[in-house]
């Protein structure tokens, strides 16, 4: 497939992959397959490959080849990949049940619309993984539906429940453990995203596909779904 690149040194040891195109679900799924390659390709010779919307960022080791060899050799291993890269693909789709409830959701509050209005709307769309960040296993997707998209909290909870689904702008997103966030919550899924005792880590990767399903409190409950006794 035909995708404008460049390649350039932006730190000590370490060397931004840029994609000259407009972000999307197929564009998240070639820079997501593209980073396995490299991580399988580099091996000893790199410390992370990160990728993200447009981008992937590697970390190298300097004294194990010079940024001079290196440059070209990535050129080299992106070109190819890309070369063999289909113009389409279908993408799997990671299922996540999701308990929409003020008792966890308790942003749903806070919109004009009626909450069943929000709710169907958030759990219609089917989103793409377009980074992995900010803590280990939370995975920002895209696109929210524009009627729900609301901005990022001016002042961020300190404490925001494991498992909490959340909107910020254009994105949303499942806490995959309790920790501080600014993100709208809206509902709270009871599936574990991070398992650092697992061979895979994470159930999803760059380009996955995912779809939120609504469940009642009882799903929820017995999926292992609690309900935090109060918000910070």
């Amino acid at each position: 497939m035909n995708i404008e690149t460049s390649i350039d040194p932006v730190a000590e040891c370490s060397i931004l992959i840029r994609f000259h195109t407009e972000p999307s679900d197929h564009l998240s799924w070639v820079i997501g397959e593209i980073s396995q390659y490299l991580r399988n390709q580099l091996g000893v010779w790199v410390m992370n490959v990160t990728p993200s919307f447009q981008t992937i960022l590697i970390d190298y080791l300097p004294h194990r080849l010079s940024v001079f060899e290196f440059v070209p050799y990535l050129e080299h291993l992106v070109t190819q990949a890309l070369t063999n890269m289909p113009e389409s693909h279908q993408a799997d789709v990671l299922e996540l049940p999701v308990y929409y409830d003020l008792s966890v959701g308790p942003d749903l509050a806070l919109y004009d619309l009626d909450a069943s209005a929000v709710i169907q709307a958030h759990h219609e769309q089917t989103y793409t993984v377009g980074a992995i960040g900010f803590t280990a296993g939370f995975a920002f997707l895209t696109d929210v539906e524009p009627s729900i998209q609301m901005p990022r909290k001016t002042s961020p909870r300190t404490i925001v429940p494991k498992g909490s689904v959340g909107i910020a702008n254009h994105q949303t997103a499942v806490y995959p453990c309790e920790s501080p966030g600014g993100w709208n919550i809206i509902g709270n899924c009871p599936v574990d995203l991070y398992q650092p005792n697992n061979q895979t880590l994470l159930p999803f990767s760059i380009g996955t596909r995912v779809k939120f399903t609504p469940i009642s409190h009882q799903e929820f409950t017995e999926l292992g779904g609690k309900i935090s006794e109060g918000w910070q």
